[in-house]
C-alpha cells in the first residue's frame, strides 16, 4: 500500500519537537543482532564478577585474549599498542593507543565495578543457641529488608598469617552450598511490622546462617562454631584469626537472567554498575586504532564515595596516565585538558508502580536507549558534576552520527532524593565530563533490571566515544 504524503503540519511537528519514540520502532534488524550477542556476552560476564576482584580478573581475562599486555613505567608505545594496568587486584586501567598525540587528549570511559552487598566483620564467626552465624557490616545503599531470605554466596580473599592469599567462591559452584538471613515469621511480627520500612531490619541482624551441626566428640562450649572453622580449615587451610585479614562479601546467589516472556529484560545482581563496566571494556575491547588514544577505567568504592586506593579518588589513575604521557613527553595536564570523559553509570529507570518520585519530562524510560544526565547530585545539584552545554552538544553529535539510541534523563523530582557518581572526580581533573548510563529498574536490589536494547546502545555509544573526538 502506498504511504500517504506527510502534511506540512506534519513535517513541521517531526522536524521542530523531540518525540520519544520507543528504542525498537527504531531498531535495525543488524542491531537487533548484535543486541543479543552482547547481552549474552554481559550475561556470562555477571555470573563470573560477582566482585569487584572478579570484574578485574575476568577484565584482564577478556583483554589478553584480544592482545592487551601489562604497562609498565617506561614502557615504550606506538599507535595501536593495548595496554592494561591493574591497581591492587580490585581496579583496571586499559588503553588502546591512538594515532595523534596525548598532548591531543584522551577518550575516556569510565565505571565503577563495585556493588552493594554485606561484607564480613574482622572477626565474624560466632554461635547462639547452637546456630553458626557470620556478622556483616553492609557496603554501599542497600535496603536491608530485601537482603534477608535470599540465598547468598560468599566470595573474597583470605590473607593467611604467613601471607599467603587464598580465594573463596562458595555457592556459585554446581552442589555449593549458600547462605541467608533469617527474618521474622510473619505470626509474631506485629511489632517489626510498625516500624518504618527503613528500620524493619536493623544492620546488626543481618548475620549469615553458615551451620547448625556440632563438632563430634566435642564436650566444650560452642561446638557449632568448632565444627565450621574445622571445616573452613580443611578446605582452605585457615584459623579463625585469619578473617582479621580477609576480605569476603556476601553477594546474592542468582544467575543473570531474560526477564519476561519477550525476554527483552535481564534481571541479575550487581547491574549497578557491572552493566556500564562491561560497556566500558566491550566497547574499548573492539576498538582498533582510535584517532586519539581511548583509555577505559573501571574504578573500585564508587558505592561509598570513590574513596581509598583503588577508588576513582586515587592517585592511581594519574599515575597509570602521566605513565603513558611521560612514553610520549606529553605533559600529563596539557592531555587532561583536552579529554574527554564519559562517566558511565546507571541511572534511574520510570517505574509506573511508583511514579510519584519521577518528573516525567526528564526520567529515563525503559528501551528508550543510552541515558545522559547533565548533572546528578542531590538538592540543588548538590555534589554534582553539571555538563557544559557544549560537551552535551559534542556528545549529542556523536550519538547521532555513529546511530545510537539515546535519551536524556535525571535522578528523580528535585527534592526527592538523589546520588553521584564518578563524574565529579573525573571533572576535578580538567576532565570535560557526562555522565551517562544504562536506565535500572530496582536500583541497589539484589536483583536488579535492565533492557537488552540500553544495555547495547550504551555499548555502541561507548563505542562511538572511543573511535574519535
Amino acid at each position: 500500500m502506498e504511504e500517504k504524503e506527510k502534511s506540512a503540519v506534519q513535517l513541521r511537528r517531526e522536524a521542530l519537537l523531540d518525540d520519544r519514540k520507543n528504542g525498537y520502532d527504531r531498531l535495525t534488524m543488524e542491531d537487533e543482532a548484535a543486541m543479543n550477542s552482547y547481552c549474552e556476552d554481559y550475561k556470562r560476564f555477571l555470573d563470573a564478577a560477582k566482585t569487584e576482584r572478579e570484574a578485574v580478573d575476568e577484565a584482564v581475562r577478556l583483554a589478553q585474549s584480544r592482545g592487551f599486555v601489562p604497562f609498565t613505567r617506561g614502557m615504550l608505545i606506538k599507535p595501536g599498542d593495548k595496554l592494561y594496568r591493574v591497581n591492587r587486584g580490585k581496579s583496571v586501567m586499559l588503553a588502546v593507543v591512538g594515532d595523534k598525540s596525548l598532548s591531543e587528549g584522551v577518550s575516556i570511559g569510565a565505571a565503577h565495578i563495585d556493588s552493594p552487598r554485606l561484607d564480613l566483620k574482622p572477626s565474624p564467626l560466632y554461635e547462639d543457641s547452637e546456630l553458626a552465624f557470620l556478622k556483616t557490616h553492609y557496603y554501599g545503599g542497600i535496603r536491608k529488608y530485601q537482603w534477608v531470605t535470599i540465598p547468598l554466596e560468599l566470595h573474597g580473599v583470605i590473607v593467611k598469617r604467613d601471607g599467603s592469599t587464598v580465594k573463596v567462591a562458595i555457592g556459585a559452584g554446581a552442589g555449593d552450598p549458600v547462605f541467608t538471613v533469617d527474618d521474622l515469621l510473619p505470626h509474631l511480627a506485629a511489632e517489626q511490622s510498625k516500624k518504618p520500612l527503613s528500620e524493619g531490619i536493623a544492620g546488626e541482624q543481618l548475620n549469615l546462617l553458615v551451620g547448625s551441626r556440632p563438632f563430634k566428640e566435642d564436650e566444650g562450649s560452642e561446638r557449632v562454631k568448632l565444627a565450621i572453622m574445622d571445616i573452613l580449615n580443611q578446605k582452605y587451610g585457615i584459623v579463625e584469626a585469619d578473617f582479621i585479614s580477609a576480605e569476603l562479601e556476601a553477594v546474592p546467589a542468582f544467575k543473570a537472567s531474560d526477564v519476561g516472556f519477550d525476554r527483552s529484560l535481564i534481571g541479575a545482581y550487581g547491574q549497578d554498575d557491572r552493566v556500564c563496566g562491561f560497556a566500558c571494556l566491550a566497547a574499548l575491547l573492539d576498538t582498533d586504532h582510535p584517532t586519539h588514544t581511548a583509555v577505559c577505567m573501571l574504578a573500585d568504592k564508587e558505592e561509598i564515595g570513590s574513596t581509598g586506593v583503588s577508588g576513582m579518588k586515587s592517585a592511581a589513575f594519574d599515575t597509570f596516565m602521566s605513565d603513558l604521557c611521560d612514553a610520549q613527553r606529553v605533559p600529563l595536564k596539557a592531555c587532561y585538558e583536552h579529554s574527554f570523559c564519559l562517566s558511565a553509570d546507571v541511572c534511574a529507570a520510570f517505574d509506573p508502580n511508583f511514579p510519584e518520585v519521577f518528573e516525567r519530562r526528564n526520567i529515563a524510560m525503559i528501551n528508550h536507549g543510552l541515558g545522559f544526565c547533565k548533572y546528578t547530585g542531590s538538592r540543588g545539584k548538590g555534589g554534582a558534576s553539571d555538563a557544559s552545554a557544549e560537551v552535551v552538544g559534542y556528545v549529542r553529535r556523536t550519538m547521532d552520527a555513529a546511530g545510537v539510541i539515546w535519551q536524556m534523563s535525571e535522578l528523580g523530582k528535585v527534592d526527592a532524593g538523589g546520588g553521584g557518581t564518578v563524574a565529579c572526580y573525573m571533572a576535578e581533573r580538567d576532565i570535560d565530563t557526562l555522565d551517562a548510563g544504562v536506565p535500572v529498574l530496582s536500583m541497589h536490589s539484589p536483583f536488579e533490571t535492565t533492557s537488552k536494547l540500553d544495555c547495547y546502545m550504551t555499548y555502541k555509544g561507548l563505542r562511538a566515544i572511543y573511535q574519535g573526538k
